[in-house]
C-alpha cells in the first residue's frame, strides 16, 4: 500500500496540471499590425477528441462571459500542444512523440484577429524558453544517447538560427544523467535547472540522488557551459516539462523545489519542498535564505509555480495521499516575506488546472489561471496579496490547457 500511494502522489504530480504551456512575452514589439494599445487574451481549450490537439480561442476580456469551442476558434492538428508566446508572436508546438513537430506562430492583425503568420518542422522538445528576442528549445535524451540538443528560435523571424549540444552524462558527473526541467534567462545568462536520473530505459526518471539541488549556468548566445551551481537543503527545482526558477524585478532568482525524487517509482527525497535563492550577480545559492514551503503549507508539496510580480507567485501544491488525502489547493506565497497563503474562494475540486506558465493581470497584482473542475471550466483571477480568487470567464467545449496574451 506505501508503494501505491507513493506511487500514485508522484503520477499526480506529473499529471495533473495541463502541459501546454505559455510564458510571459518578453517584447513590447508589436509585429501584428498597427498599434492599437490593446490587448487581447489567447485561450487555448481540448475537447479530448482523439487526434485533436486544442482550439485557440481570443477574448478581449476573461473577467466575464463565457466563451465556446463549439463553431469557434482555430482547430491546432496533432495530439499534444505546447505554446510559448515570444516577440508578441504566439508559438503552437506540436510534441512529435520524438519525431520533428510543426511549429506554427500566429500573431493579431489590426483587427485584433489571430491569423498564421509561418508554419516550419522543428525536434520535439522538452524546454522551451524565451531568451532575449529568441525561443530557446532543449531536446533532452532520457535513453539511448546521452546528448542534449540546445536549439535557438528567432522569434521575430520564425526561423532556427542556432544550435548547441551538451553531454548529459558528462554534466551530471555521477553515474547517471542530467535531465534539464527548464531553462530561465537570468541576466545576460541562461539558467538550467536539471534532475538527475537513471535514464537508459531502467526506471528512466529514478535516482540515487535524490536529495540536490543543479542549476546548469549557460553563456548566451553561444550557450557553452561556465558552471553548475549546487545545493543539498532540496531536491531538484521544477520538474519534468515545469519550470522551477524565477528572476524577480531586482535581478534575483528564486528556485522552487517539489522533492518528488523517486527510485524505483517510490518517493526517496528526504528534505522538505521548498525555495531557494540565488541573488543577482552570482552564481551561488544564498545559503542564508531557505523557505520551507512543505513546513509552512502542513505537509503539501509544490507542483508548480507562477510568477505573479514583486516576489508574489501562485502554487500549485499536493498532498501527501496518507496524510492529508492527497487534495490539490492553490496557494500564494511572498518569498521575500516567506509568508504562505492558502487561495480562497476556489473550487474544492479541481480536475486540472493551468498553473504551469499563467500570465499576470494587467495591475500587476494577481494571476490569471484556468481552473478545470467536474462542474464546468472558468478562468480565475488569484490576488497576489489576499489568496481571494475571483471567478470570471466560463470556457465551454472544452478544457482549459493555456492562457496568453497578445497586443494589437
Amino acid at each position: 500500500m506505501k508503494k501505491n500511494s507513493t506511487l500514485a502522489l508522484f503520477a499526480a504530480f506529473i499529471a495533473f496540471t495541463t502541459f501546454s504551456c505559455s510564458s510571459d512575452d518578453k517584447s513590447e514589439e508589436n509585429t501584428g499590425g498597427s498599434d492599437t494599445g490593446k490587448t487581447k487574451y489567447i485561450i487555448t481549450a481540448t475537447t479530448g477528441a482523439t487526434g485533436v490537439a486544442d482550439y485557440l480561442l481570443t477574448a478581449d476580456d476573461v473577467s466575464t462571459g463565457s466563451i465556446t469551442t463549439v463553431g469557434n476558434g482555430i482547430e491546432q492538428d496533432g495530439t499534444y500542444r505546447y505554446y510559448i508566446t515570444a516577440e508578441n508572436n504566439f508559438f503552437s508546438l506540436l510534441y512529435g512523440q520524438g519525431n520533428p513537430g510543426a511549429v506554427t506562430t500566429y500573431n493579431l492583425n489590426a483587427s485584433g484577429n489571430l491569423v498564421k503568420k509561418s508554419n516550419f518542422q522543428a525536434e520535439t522538445v522538452h524546454v522551451f524558453a524565451a531568451v532575449n528576442s529568441d525561443i530557446l528549445t532543449v531536446k533532452v535524451p532520457r535513453s539511448g544517447a546521452s546528448i542534449a540538443s540546445m536549439y535557438k528560435i528567432d522569434a521575430k523571424e520564425s526561423l532556427i538560427k542556432g544550435e548547441a549540444q551538451q553531454d548529459t552524462k558528462v554534466l551530471a558527473g555521477n553515474g547517471e544523467r542530467a535531465f534539464f526541467t527548464w531553462a530561465t534567462q537570468v541576466g545576460d545568462k541562461v539558467y538550467m535547472p536539471y534532475m538527475s536520473i537513471k535514464g537508459d530505459g531502467v526506471d528512466n526518471f529514478g535516482t540515487v540522488n535524490p536529495d540536490s539541488t543543479w542549476v546548469a549556468v549557460y553563456n548566451y548566445p553561444e550557450l557553452k557551459l561556465q558552471k553548475v551551481i549546487k545545493d543539498n537543503r532540496t531536491s531538484y527545482l521544477g520538474a519534468y516539462f515545469t519550470k522551477g526558477l524565477f528572476q524577480d524585478e531586482n535581478g534575483d532568482a528564486y528556485g522552487f523545489s517539489g522533492a518528488i525524487a523517486t527510485s524505483n517509482s517510490v518517493l526517496v527525497s528526504k528534505k522538505p519542498s521548498a525555495v531557494v535563492r540565488i541573488k543577482k550577480g552570482t552564481t551561488e545559492f544564498d545559503q542564508s535564505y531557505f523557505f520551507n514551503v512543505e513546513e509552512k503549507s502542513g505537509g503539501y508539496k509544490i507542483s508548480s509555480t507562477s510568477y505573479i510580480s514583486n516576489g508574489k507567485f501562485l502554487l500549485l501544491m499536493y498532498g501527501n495521499a496518507g496524510k492529508n488525502n492527497g487534495a490539490v489547493k492553490l496557494a500564494v506565497v511572498d518569498v521575500y516575506n516567506q509568508t504562505f497563503k492558502w487561495a480562497t474562494n476556489v473550487p474544492e475540486t479541481l480536475t486540472s488546472a493551468t498553473s504551469r506558465y499563467n500570465i499576470t493581470s494587467e495591475d500587476g497584482n494577481s494571476a490569471i489561471i484556468g481552473i478545470n473542475t467536474p462542474e464546468g471550466n472558468w478562468i480565475y483571477t488569484v490576488n497576489g496579496t489576499t489568496g481571494a480568487a475571483t471567478r470570471g470567464m466560463k470556457v465551454e467545449g472544452g478544457q482549459i490547457t493555456a492562457i496568453q496574451k497578445l497586443k494589437y
